[in-house]
């Protein structure tokens, strides 16, 4: 017996093939994931960076109904800076008009900032689950294929009557194969989590440092007059 991947493939069992299948098939979506993420965080960047200077000159010279024109713009939808700005910006102005004390106004936009900024991280984490569900489970699927690969090995030692290697080798490939494929799909989707992750936690801490930003022109605004 040859040990080639097609001619593996072809020794292997039904059972042992729905498992390399399965597997296959969640290394895909792991990829299709981190494609699928890296485009979204691209947009949100992109549209941060042509929103950004234009927000802050504007909050700058005190125009705050204009920044909230630009920044609820269903242009800049998807940018996260835009979000966290629009939202604390209608909160602060909506203070004003319910004639809230000035400290209670900067509460309100402060914690309007927050919830956006939570709201927006739900969104960028999309399908993190999904991975993470990979990374941990696709080990596990492909020890239910080693387990296969195992039985056939004993069945062949059964129906040869004899234990040497030409009995064996078919299962204890099977069982070889779906375990390293289930190693390499776990890897995979841990690296991809990690990598999406990381890039979530830089957009939080935008977010954040952005909200800051804006509550700060609220009070020097306040101060001002």
């Amino acid at each position: 017996m040859q040990f080639g991947l097609l001619e593996m493939w072809h020794a292997m069992g039904f059972l042992a093939k729905s498992v390399a299948v399965i597997l296959i098939l969640m290394s895909i979506l792991s990829i299709y994931m981190f494609i699928e993420r890296q485009l979204v965080f691209a947009r949100a960047r992109k549209k941060s960076l042509q929103v950004a200077p234009k927000l802050a000159d504007l909050l700058k010279n005190g125009n705050m109904k204009d920044a909230h024109a630009l920044a609820s713009k269903k242009d800049y939808k998807g940018s996260h800076l835009a979000r966290v700005t629009a939202a604390a910006i209608q909160a602060y102005m909506e203070g004003k008009e319910a004639k809230l004390g000035f400290d209670e106004q900067i509460a309100t936009a402060s914690r309007a900032g927050e919830r956006s900024k939570t709201m927006f991280n739900q969104e960028l984490r999309r399908g993190l689950s999904i991975l993470a569900t990979i990374a941990t489970s696709s080990p596990f699927i492909g020890l239910f294929g080693t387990i296969f690969g195992i039985i056939n090995a004993f069945r062949g030692m059964a129906l040869t009557g004899s234990g040497g290697i030409g009995a064996v080798a078919g299962g204890i490939a099977e069982a070889l194969v779906t375990t390293a494929v289930g190693i390499g799909v776990a890897v995979l989707a841990l690296w991809v989590f990690n990598t999406l992750n990381t890039r979530v936690e830089v957009f939080d801490a935008e977010m954040a440092n952005t909200s800051s930003q804006v509550v700060d022109f609220f009070i020097h605004a306040g101060e001002a007059r």
